[in-house]
């Protein structure tokens, strides 16, 4: 999945979504904090691409985007509206190709307005970054040609505190990075910053009200963040080889961004500090069994404010959860699995 894949719905209660070779899968508690109910396929039978995405509005609704197989050697884009995690996903409806037709080009992206728009963002077979994003009264906008070129593995989409959209790419030694002037406005490019990124390490966080911070890892593996018309800075070493997961959070009354990394010992790892005070430093601890290599992690916030975090083997469908404890610092409850 591209995007935070264990969410928090307006219910309360905490969802997942796991991706298959031919679907998208949900499971959700039965109440908040309580058993979870079994994997449901979201979006109806249309059989799907692998490596979907998902984004979540202010409204706590989850907007999920997938390439589907159409006529032989092509495929388009379809987006589902996902309102509560008990209910039922709508349909997949499709919105297009950036190319009006032809193969797939590159794992899609998703963020979502203030206004509960959802923004699909996708590599254009120029090399480029293409999007299409829904109207405010139903339907979709035309393609658009963000320009860029040479990207290369996930974007990361990433809506700010002020509502509008971002977005952000990998190219050959640098990064490209897109942003709403206004809500609804197409986004423009606003700065590439040369740096040494890994491509498919891209996450982004809003993290002021007028600031997200990139995290991505560069070539020497360092674990790097960037605020657009700032310097990188260099966080510490990755944890491990794939990508990073972050949450904003309240430790100790303090407003901290936590981290966490499937590490090279195969447990997974967090770091927390001070948001936007990379010079306070950060420190791994690991916690957990021994995970599959292609585990994967991701954060939320519970209704009660409590840290939870979720790992996920595609290989062998193994999901483990756990919350930190009702005590200082960040204690965790012993992994479940669900």
């Amino acid at each position: 999945m591209n995007g935070d894949w264990l969410l928090r719905g307006r219910d309360g209660r905490l969802s997942v979504y796991l991706p298959t070779d031919d679907a998208l899968l949900c499971r959700a508690e039965r109440s908040p904090g309580g058993p979870w109910t079994d994997a449901h396929r979201v979006g109806g039978e249309q059989r799907l691409h692998p490596s979907p995405a998902v984004g979540q509005g202010s409204d706590s609704y989850a907007h999920l985007v997938s390439w589907r197989p159409t006529v032989s050697g092509e495929a388009g884009l379809v987006h589902s509206t996902h309102f509560r995690p008990r209910l039922a996903a709508l349909d997949w409806a499709p919105v297009g190709h950036p190319d009006k037709k032809g193969a797939r080009t590159g794992p899609p992206a998703i963020a979502v307005d203030a206004e509960g728009r959802a923004h699909v963002f996708v590599r254009n077979n120029g090399g480029g970054v293409s999007m299409v994003a829904q109207k405010e009264k139903g339907g979709w906008d035309p393609w658009r040609d963000l320009k860029g070129r040479d990207v290369q593995g996930e974007l990361a989409a990433v809506t700010g505190e002020s509502g509008r959209v971002e977005v952000y790419a990998a190219v050959p030694g640098g990064i490209l990075h897109w942003r709403q002037e206004e809500a609804g406005a197409q986004p423009g490019l606003e700065e590439a910053m040369e740096a040494p990124v890994r491509p498919d390490t891209l996450y982004a966080l809003a993290t002021s009200p007028d600031g997200t911070t990139l995290f991505y890892t560069d070539e020497s593996g360092d674990l790097c963040a960037w605020r657009p018309g700032t310097k990188p800075v260099t966080l510490l070493p990755s944890a491990g080889p794939g990508p990073v997961s972050a949450v904003r959070c309240e430790l100790d009354g303090h407003d901290c961004t936590l981290l966490a990394q499937r590490s090279s010992s195969g447990r997974v790892a967090f770091a927390a500090y001070p948001t936007e005070q990379e010079s306070a430093g950060a420190w791994w601890a690991e916690s957990g069994p021994q995970l599959p290599a292609d585990a994967v992690v991701s954060l939320a916030v519970d209704e009660d404010g409590r840290v939870v975090a979720a790992t996920l083997s595609p290989s062998t469908g193994q999901l483990l959860l756990t919350r930190r404890k009702d005590e200082p610092g960040l204690a965790l409850e012993a992994w479940r699995e669900v």
